[in-house]
């Protein structure tokens, strides 16, 4: 078992002089990103399907251990419309498959996607689409953190993605499951007052830095996944500002610290400092 640590996206003008050097050119930022982290969570990838050449380079400039996680498409959780999805879908990442550089797949369901009949037939479709992959699941809406949910999971293969977010009524606790061959951990943040509204820009939601006491929270309740999931990833989504890598590196040298025995994997070379250390 080992856990693998990184961010929610990497491709950010924002983390220039706090986690990137400030003269950084675009097309630099993701190898200057793997010296740092052995895997990186994809996004952008849920609001358009790149052709399989993006993967193809990305997976060439990344060391040969290094992991991508990446997030479905909207159409396969948001809209839930072509089955013909799901394929352009696994034909854009089979490059990272080629390379041995897929980690997981992520679909993120919005919170009006509840516990329901039609959900769940929705989950068994899924899986088959997406057999022999790594998908992890992650739920909004808190209907779903019930004991069937985490039954059904393991029995479709399909991974239970734990989220720290706000403590707001409707939301996800951060409830510690393992289900399916790996473990998933995504921390949202905990900005309470701006995660709600339409018209909010996105990146005030995740605009959080979370603290040593609240990342330690999370020690003992990874170390409970890394006995019961073949990997465990560790992502970081606050990402305004270098929040999310300066968090990363924390959480990274508390597991160091605390968990002796689990194998914890590395960036290639593993970065400086950071403004938030």
């Amino acid at each position: 078992m080992t856990v693998y640590t990184g961010t929610a996206g990497f491709y950010y003008a924002d983390w220039k002089g706090t986690f990137y050097p400030l003269g950084i050119r675009g097309r630099d930022m993701l190898s200057e990103y793997a010296r740092s982290f052995p895997v990186v969570e994809i996004d952008s990838t849920y609001y358009a399907v790149p052709k399989p050449e993006v993967f193809l380079s990305m997976a060439r400039r990344t060391p040969p251990e290094f992991l991508f996680n990446v997030k479905a498409y909207r159409e396969l959780t948001h809209e839930t419309g072509r089955a013909e999805a799901f394929d352009e879908f696994r034909k854009a990442i089979r490059p990272l498959e080629d390379h041995g550089k897929l980690g997981s797949i992520l679909l993120q369901f919005p919170w009006a996607f509840k516990n329901t009949a039609e959900s769940r037939n929705y989950l068994e479709g899924a899986a088959a689409r997406l057999e022999a992959l790594d998908t992890v699941i992650e739920f909004r809406h808190v209907s779903w953190q019930v004991k069937e949910t985490f039954e059904m999971l393991d029995s479709l293969g399909l991974g239970y993605c734990c989220v720290d977010e706000p403590r707001l009524e409707g939301l996800m606790a951060p409830v510690t499951a393992v289900t399916g061959d790996v473990g998933y951990v995504r921390f949202h943040g905990r900005n309470a007052g701006n995660w709600w509204g339409k018209d909010r820009p996105a990146w005030q939601r995740y605009d959080y830095l979370y603290n040593e006491d609240e990342l330690r929270e999370w020690v003992p309740k990874v170390d409970d996944m890394s006995g019961k999931a073949d990997r465990v990833y560790v992502i970081f989504n606050n990402h305004y500002k270098g929040q999310a890598p300066a968090n990363a590196r924390a959480f990274e040298r508390i597991l160091r610290a605390e968990l002796a025995g689990v194998d914890i994997a590395e960036g290639f070379e593993p970065g400086g400092g950071s403004l938030f250390e």
